[in-house]
């Protein structure tokens, strides 16, 4: 049985979700699917989740994106900028909002929240580990990401569905659309990774492109902590010869930059012909100078994110700037699981970047 779809997108993700809404109502040929929603905060900072329209035996799709820290509320009359904590507490609200009267809530978040902190090493929380259990417990029947920082993660609801998405063939999508003078074989293009972290996204594309990929290492200083974290020394490059190469360099985020900045930086310096970044989720939590110089240098040559996260106004005007845009994808998922059809088409996208990639040489 298909239940009748719902769409509730939080503040934080309202744009992608009036555009989810758009897409949908196009190729349904139906009125509106979102349900309004309202996260309202006391004086002294307290919420709660208020959802304005019936739920009942609806297939329910909440969005939500625990980054955007562009929303402020009041609290004791000053304003307070919203954290990933406040963005998940809403999140939760929401859920409650609903009663328990929906025939099923399903959750897309984008970046999974406190995903980076994949593992204990000491005495530490595992935030993400507990957040999983929380929605399972509130009675959330599925959750979709994207790009997880470590997608074993999934083992923390066995019972329960964690689809961890790749943005992989919107990139190349993306790519292959805005530069036609790629050559796509092992003599002209070169994968990197930055990090032995982003190791398995780089060997799933070199693997499609046919080509060959290098990784850089961080030597670290572990006799130091530095805002949590051994800081790094160096970045090294294992791999064969860069010179006259395009290298595309790819990870899961862009957070303060430094270290994808130095590995570009490196990569120029070995004589790579042209740089560039891949990143699914582009945080840039130190602002933009220092991109803006590396770029004025021409230590790289155009970065891509998506538009899973907000986006600040002050990013989408740079000259070196890509968004590759992932609201029809979300569409297509929420209107595949509303269905009740397979999601191995969306989730396994190999073939279809195989055959993107096919008719691009073909054009050559």
């Amino acid at each position: 049985m298909q239940h009748k779809l719902g769409i509730i997108a939080l503040e934080s993700a309202s744009s992608i979700g009036n555009r989810v809404n758009e897409i949908l109502k196009h190729w349904r040929g139906e009125d509106d699917f979102l349900i309004p929603c309202e996260c309202p905060r006391f004086g002294s900072g307290e919420g709660k989740g208020i959802v304005r329209e019936s739920v009942r035996d609806k297939d329910i799709y909440i969005i939500v994106d625990v980054l955007n820290n562009s929303l402020v509320y009041k609290m004791d009359g000053e304003p307070n900028r919203m954290s990933p904590d406040d963005n998940y507490m809403d999140l939760k609200r929401v859920i409650a909002a609903c009663n328990g009267k929906a025939a099923r809530i399903n959750v897309i978040m984008p970046f999974l929240y406190e995903g980076r902190q994949h593992r204990k090493t000491t005495r530490e929380s595992l935030d993400c580990a507990v957040m999983l259990r929380e929605l399972e417990n509130m009675g959330v029947h599925e959750i979709i990401t994207f790009d997880a920082h470590d997608p074993r993660m999934q083992n923390t609801t066995p019972l329960k569905s964690l689809e961890n998405i790749s943005p992989a063939l919107q990139f190349t999508q993306a790519f292959l659309t805005e530069y036609e003078d790629i050559q796509l074989d092992s003599d002209h293009l070169m994968l990197i990774a930055p990090d032995e972290g982003a190791t398995e996204r780089v060997v799933f594309l070199a693997s499609l492109y046919g080509v060959n990929i290098g990784m850089f290492y961080k030597r670290r200083d572990y006799t130091k902590i530095v805002e949590g974290c051994n800081p790094i020394i160096a970045h090294d490059f294992c791999g064969a010869s860069v010179e006259g190469k395009d290298c595309i360099v790819i990870d899961d985020m862009i957070s303060s930059g430094g270290s994808m900045l130095d590995v570009s930086r490196q990569l120029k310096k070995m004589g790579a012909k042209r740089v560039f970044i891949f990143s699914t989720f582009g945080l840039f939590t130190n602002g933009f100078k220092k991109f803006d110089e590396s770029f004025e240098k021409k230590e790289f040559d155009r970065i891509f994110t998506t538009n899973l996260i907000y986006q600040k106004p002050e990013l989408l005007k740079k000259d070196y700037y890509y968004s590759v845009s992932m609201n029809r994808y979300i569409a297509a998922i929420i209107d595949t699981m509303n269905k009740g059809e397979t999601l191995s088409a969306l989730t396994r996208p190999a073939l279809k970047i195989t055959d993107m990639i096919e008719n691009y040489r073909k054009k050559d």
